[in-house]
């Protein structure tokens, strides 16, 4: 076959690159499981509920719009690396946050 072999460049590119998507993904899944935490205190707090339910608003469509943009700026490779660092930063700050 004609074209079926990988290369050290494509294989070395597409590794660091992928490094460079999960990172995005640990960063991008940082900041949205950890403003969770502020989105709980606002709806405990005893005071209007509209400011927790436009942050939470504001969390998922500020996901859903980067992970769209990664989607079709950058392709599927991209989408499901980022998404692993997303959930992958979900499972830290949950064990984070489980410890007393």
């Amino acid at each position: 076959m004609i074209g079926a072999h990988l290369t050290a460049q494509p294989l070395m590119f597409t590794v660091v690159s992928a490094a460079g998507w999960l990172a995005a993904g640990l960063a991008i899944g940082a900041a949205h499981f950890l403003s969770l935490r502020w989105n709980v205190r606002l709806l405990t707090d005893g005071r209007s509920v509209l400011p927790a339910l436009a942050l939470q608003l504001g969390r998922f469509a500020a996901i859903a719009v980067v992970l769209a943009v990664i989607a079709i700026a950058f392709g599927a490779l991209a989408l499901l690396v980022t998404t692993a660092g997303i959930l992958l930063a979900r499972s830290v700050i949950l064990r984070l946050g489980a410890s007393p």
